[in-house]
């Protein structure tokens, strides 16, 4: 590497004497047996972490350092890389020289290290620059992290400096497209999740499979919404009986997404979406039951249904509800099923002779729901109302992505006969990056970090133009939406000695997701101001009414408990006032915001473990979590913070269940204007039942979105349960 600013190997001066006993106790073991011995107590029933972080040293002994390409200096290392094409030569002409080394010196003065070997383990697997046969390193997680800041700063020298010192201390994390790939010459997206709606024709339908082979091809992970699709059946040219419905587009799309694989490296990604008031939806679920029949059965599609109100309702009053024909809809309201709402209109569509409809039992589709997501862990559910409800932009939202956790207003686009664009309109990309909670709370300047954050993600929303999709391009331009997420809630709960889900972890959630908030808005404020334009829709929004800023101005929110009121007198966090969201509002009714959307939690997986975080808000599924990485077989990763002295605050989400998981996630809901990606987790005794009372307890809370079901029995049997693809991995 480069003698004058890196270090060649891990340094030994932050292990404890214990740490160095092991390590001379364990000379014969290599970094896979030491990292084993986690799942191991020692002879005084104490846990072995210090394993753990030995096993992170010997893997840079043993391995990283062996296979890293050495430089002399950073000139000579740079000059090498983008001479032979391994980084973009446009992205390091945008800053002298000098500046650039003193952006690597002062991230190697951090001396950062890897708090897991996991963490370590992902980065050099998954992240970091190789030799074009992959057999060596490049890159030192310092260089990453530059490289990073310097592509997303677009030659600002103040900000790639503010991006660097907040990635390489741990506060803010680029979701993996971005960190993977920012300032490579031969790289992906900078994001690599969609959301695309598809109108009922067939030049739609067929722009659609394209777009599913390019986005695929890319790495992306898309999402489709089928609610406008005719159902099986209707008419087509007002010939009866001529429709084939939604499943043979899903089988279209789930062939796409295998076919386009990235040269065999992984399986493309998709997901569909449809209103439960479609005629399809028994048959849209019937996809995913282990024995469906080979002709229907969907197998690597997911799934995910958009409930409105009026359903719950009708299922409380045990009513038979109806399923309305997409095709007569669109003719009778003259806009597609999906912008609908079903629940302002439903009295109205079973009214109308014009529209054909058919009944179920409300009751029986959440029973099948409960039934395939105890299957199948599918499908998700979007609740349509409560999504719309809190929804600050003008326009419907109808679907989310792969993970749950996007929702933004789509618009339809319309097609020549040869499948070009008449009218392009408005689909959606993931720009994500999330916050490192614990150490966003330890910052220095709480406000400076979330807004350095936005400002990374809106470079993020302005680099990628994804032209093979010209709706998705058309959105960028227009509405910068971002999705600035969180991570490590339990990590931090757990290291204050707070239960997750207890009065004062709910407490901690409300606030902290507040305080972010006002921040997030008042930096999106701030780029409105220096760039003189606010998003496309802005004027028809609740932030120009100021409607928005009702519920923070005209009720004060503080700290419930004492100990919260501790922790944020304790990191020196101003908790924004009433006369500060006042300032605020009229700061943005005057100026605007540059960002449509600001905030989306997602899953977040590998980049939490390189951040040694807990997953974003959730629990963690165990204190010792197992995983399985390729031809290395099972790999262990103790909990963020755990000791002997605070296990009792790492109870898992199993035993923690899922009320409480859905009471945190409402507390964090009321602050974030897209939604955030909520699994629910059962022990082993769980019913259909249970599954059923949990998902109308979270829209009785007000929960937008559920993700995956998990039950206990996946876990216990040490399996690794897959995370949302375009969003973690």
């Amino acid at each position: 590497m480069l003698d004058d600013t890196v270090e060649t190997t891990e340094n030994t001066s932050s292990l404890n004497t214990s740490s160095v006993e092991l390590s001379r106790t364990t000379q014969t073991l290599d970094y896979h047996a030491l990292n084993a011995m986690l799942n191991l107590y020692d002879n005084e029933g104490r846990l072995q972490l210090q394993a753990d972080r030995e096993a992170s040293r010997q893997y840079f002994l043993q391995h990283v350092n062996q296979n890293t390409v050495f430089f002399h200096s950073l000139a000579e290392k740079l000059e090498y890389l983008v001479a032979e094409n391994y980084y973009e030569k446009e992205v390091l002409d945008q800053y002298d020289f000098a500046f650039i080394k003193s952006l690597f010196e002062r991230a190697y003065a951090v001396k950062f290290r890897f708090q897991s070997f996991l963490g370590a383990f992902k980065y050099y697997t998954s992240y970091t620059l190789k030799t074009f046969d992959g057999r060596r390193y490049l890159e030192r997680f310092e260089d990453r992290v530059c490289m990073v800041a310097l592509t997303l700063a677009q030659g600002d020298e103040t900000v790639a400096r503010q991006l660097m010192d907040e990635i390489i201390h741990g506060r803010f994390q680029p979701a993996t497209p971005t960190f993977l790939n920012c300032g490579k010459k031969q790289r992906g997206e900078l994001v690599s999740c969609f959301l695309l709606r598809i109108e009922d024709n067939m030049e739609s339908i067929g722009r659609s499979i394209n777009s599913a082979l390019q986005l695929s091809k890319r790495g992306g992970g898309v999402a489709f919404l089928l609610s406008n699709i005719r159902e099986a059946g209707a008419p087509i040219k007002h010939i009866e009986n001529q429709s084939s419905g939604i499943i043979p587009i899903m089988k279209m799309l789930e062939d796409a997404f295998s076919y386009a694989n990235q040269l065999g490296a992984r399986q493309g990604a998709g997901a569909v979406y449809l209103n439960a008031h479609h005629p399809d939806i028994l048959r849209f679920l019937d996809t995913k039951r282990e024995n469906a029949d080979e002709k229907i059965r969907i197998k690597t599609l997911s799934l995910g249904v958009v409930i409105p109100d009026i359903t719950f309702e009708l299922a409380r009053r045990n009513e038979q509800m109806y399923l309305f024909s997409p095709y007569d809809v669109e003719n009778v309201y003259g806009k597609p099923f999906g912008d609908i709402s079903v629940t302002e209109k439903y009295d109205e569509m079973v009214d109308d002779a014009r529209i054909r409809k058919t009944k179920i039992n409300a009751r029986e589709l959440f029973q099948t729901l409960a039934e395939v997501q105890f299957e199948s862990g599918y499908p998700y559910v979007m609740f349509e109302d409560t999504v719309n409800r809190a929804n600050p932009i003008a326009g419907r939202i109808n679907m989310s992505n792969l993970c749950s956790e996007i929702l933004q207003v789509n618009t339809p686009s319309d097609y020549d006969a040869d499948l070009g664009y008449e009218r392009i309109g408005e689909d959606i990309s993931c720009n994500l990056g999330s916050l490192n909670i614990a150490r966003t709370m330890d910052s220095s300047d709480f406000g400076a970090t979330v807004e350095t954050a936005i400002r990374g993600l809106t470079a993020v929303s302005e680099m990628s133009d994804i032209r093979s999709v010209p709706s998705i391009s058309e959105a960028n331009k227009h509405s910068h939406a971002i999705g600035l997420g969180q991570m490590n809630l339990h990590g931090y709960l757990a290291r204050e000695h707070i239960h997750y889900g207890s009065e004062e972890g709910l407490d901690f959630t409300n606030l902290y997701f507040y305080t972010v908030t006002y921040h997030a808005l008042r930096a999106s404020n701030q780029l409105a101001i220096e760039r003189g334009v606010a998003f496309a829709g802005f004027a028809d929004s609740d932030y120009a009414s100021g409607v928005y800023f009702d519920k923070y101005t005209e009720q004060a929110w503080g700290p419930r408990t004492a100990r919260v009121r501790e922790l944020f007198d304790k990191a020196g966090i101003h908790v924004p006032t009433q006369d500060d969201w006042r300032a605020l509002k009229a700061s943005v009714m005057a100026h605007g915001l540059f960002n449509r959307n600001l905030q989306a939690v997602p899953p977040t997986g590998s980049i939490s473990y390189i951040n040694h975080s807990t997953s974003s808000i959730h629990p963690v599924v165990s204190k010792i979590e197992i995983r399985k990485e390729g031809k290395l077989g099972r790999v262990y990763y103790p909990a963020p913070y755990l000791n002997d002295d605070n296990q009792e605050y790492y109870q898992d989400a199993y035993e923690i269940g899922p009320e409480k998981i859905i009471d945190t996630y409402a507390e964090a809901t009321q602050h974030v204007d897209q939604g955030l990606s909520l699994t629910l987790f059962f022990r082993d005794t769980a019913t259909t039942r249970d599954i059923n009372r949990a998902q109308i307890y979270a829209w009785r809370q007000g929960i937008k979105t559920l993700y995956y079901v998990r039950l206990r029995q996946a876990a216990l049997e040490g399996t690794e349960v897959e995370g949302c693809v375009s969003c973690t991995l």
